[in-house]
């Protein structure tokens, strides 16, 4: 995760790139039958079948000519391979895809197509080639997945690099809620029914409320509430953008909140968030997620690309793109803001981004 969850099926279709004219070797050949009719009609009819000779060659010719006469210019893109990109439903996410579409489509010269899907069923999607890869994968809730289908011989799914930020999911309340109760700094002060009773609502009764995400998200909200002991209820806002919505509503009337959240993210150029601290994570509380076992804070994520490992046969241009491509933090926080602090189109935040940073993906094309 880093920004927009929800999952779809739909797709969308990026700008085609114009077809190429004739090659150099079409044009000779046209020249050469262009000579051979004036041949013939210069000829006349002397010589009987003299005259037509020329002509019936370059028929010849012409026709042989589509299937030996190779391309003289532009790139070697094989077979043509469309790209298609997985667009997880949070910002960074969409943001990633934006960039990887655009420079594939005018420094490489593929077409893209770029596909809306949760985190989960990209990893099939991948393993199957219907989705060339995803660049944005968070690994606390994907270990399974990495087993079935990266350490999996069987599987077509490959490790692709890191794609440079490290991610971190976490509970956050507005800091004046903990200027006026210290205590909810950390979880044991939502494990006072009166303090945790001040984040309660109509749909959460006495219960205090955690606003989770789009429920495809990575957590385990539930279970660490349920394996704590805290009086609170997980409600799901539904996405990213609802997120914000009732961080926003809340924090302009100073009412609590406590919400899923995740850097890096723009929100904390907008809100002043406190992370409020769980029990410390350790590998061995993660053991148990499967069984509902967690109890512990979640990890600090490097996030990581994973690709279609017939990617490199089919496409080898593209491939080695994505595989090189790496940016940090501040590069994905830049363009967040943009979209998330000054109303710019996702597309738009991107070609802005490329337009400033030349020297970071000029690397990711040699």
């Amino acid at each position: 995760m880093s920004e927009t969850r929800k999952s779809g099926e739909r797709t969308r279709l990026s700008r085609l790139r114009q077809k190429r004219g004739l090659s150099g070797w079409q044009m000779l050949i046209a020249l050469l039958a262009a000579i051979g009719l004036l041949a013939a009609a210069c000829t006349g009819d002397d010589g009987d079948g003299a005259a037509e000779e020329p002509a019936a060659t370059t028929e010849a010719m012409a026709e042989e000519e589509p299937t030996e006469m190779p391309a003289d210019e532009g790139p070697d893109l094989g077979s043509q391979t469309t790209i298609t990109l997985a667009a997880n439903p949070w910002n960074g996410s969409a943001l990633n895809v934006a960039v990887a579409a655009q420079l594939l489509e005018s420094e490489l010269g593929y077409d893209v197509e770029i596909v809306d899907i949760d985190e989960n069923a990209q990893w099939a999607a991948i393993n199957t080639g219907d989705i060339s890869a995803s660049l944005e994968v968070w690994p606390s809730g994907h270990a399974q997945n990495v087993i079935d289908f990266i350490d999996n011989a069987d599987a077509n799914v490959d490790h692709a690099g890191l794609l440079g930020p490290v991610g971190k999911i976490g509970w956050f309340t507005p800091t004046y809620m903990i200027e006026r109760h210290p205590e909810l700094a950390t979880w044991e002060g939502f494990a006072d029914p009166a303090l945790a009773g001040l984040y309660a609502t109509a749909e959460t009764g006495d219960l205090g409320q955690f606003l989770g995400g789009d429920p495809s998200f990575v957590q385990y909200d539930e279970d660490i509430i349920n394996n704590l002991g805290l009086p609170m209820q997980v409600v799901y806002a539904g996405s990213e953008a609802a997120i914000l919505a009732a961080v926003d509503a809340a924090y302009s009337r100073e009412d609590p909140i406590l919400v899923y959240l995740w850097t890096p993210h723009s929100a904390f150029n907008s809100y002043d968030l406190t992370n409020v601290l769980l029990p410390e994570y350790s590998d061995d509380c993660y053991a148990t997620a499967d069984a509902g076992g967690v109890n512990c804070d979640y990890p600090a994520d490097v996030l990581f690309k994973i690709i279609d490992a017939s990617l490199a046969e089919n496409a080898p241009a593209a491939d080695a793109f994505l595989r090189a491509m790496n940016y940090d933090s501040a590069d994905q926080i830049s363009m967040l803001a943009a979209v998330e602090g000054e109303g710019m189109s996702v597309d738009d935040a991107a070609a802005a981004w490329i337009a400033d940073n030349e020297a970071t993906w000029s690397a990711w094309l040699q």
